[in-house]
């Protein structure tokens, strides 16, 4: 999942500062942009775990363009961290499903095209998560 983050720019005095508007309460810090984004990807992570560890859901990420349009957020730069949000949703087991061939076909294309789904299954698991998240 595409996490957009916020960045404050930092000077002689002050880290940089990051955001993630998706996941409330989860801030970082870095010396520059570089460690700045290395930062965002440890909290990220980090409030991820812990949500996993107390049984609660990993909120979904919303557009870059969503929350730039947030007068809270003006003046940052904005990045994404890219985060395979799977393994914190217990291990993977295996099952067997039918599917139509055209149905097969259109996914699979789908994926073939878009590498941030990385699989089938992923796909798949993205999309049942979307429309578990509606309900």
């Amino acid at each position: 999942m595409l996490y957009p983050i916020a960045i404050r720019p930092g000077d002689e005095q002050h880290a940089w500062g990051v955001e993630v508007p998706d996941i409330p309460g989860c801030f970082s810090a870095g010396d520059d942009l570089d460690d700045a984004l290395a930062m965002a990807r440890e909290a990220i992570e980090g409030h991820l775990e812990i949500l996993a560890e107390s049984g609660e859901s990993i909120p979904q990420a919303q557009s870059l363009t969503h929350h730039s349009a947030d007068k809270k957020y003006a003046g940052c730069t904005w990045a994404v961290v890219d985060i395979d949000v799977t393994r914190y949703m217990g291990k993977a087991e295996k099952l067997n499903i039918t599917l139509p061939g055209y149905l097969l076909n259109r996914i699979d294309e789908y994926v073939k095209n878009h590498p941030e789904q990385k699989s089938r299954s992923g796909f798949l698991a993205k999309a049942a998560l979307r429309e578990l998240e509606r309900a």
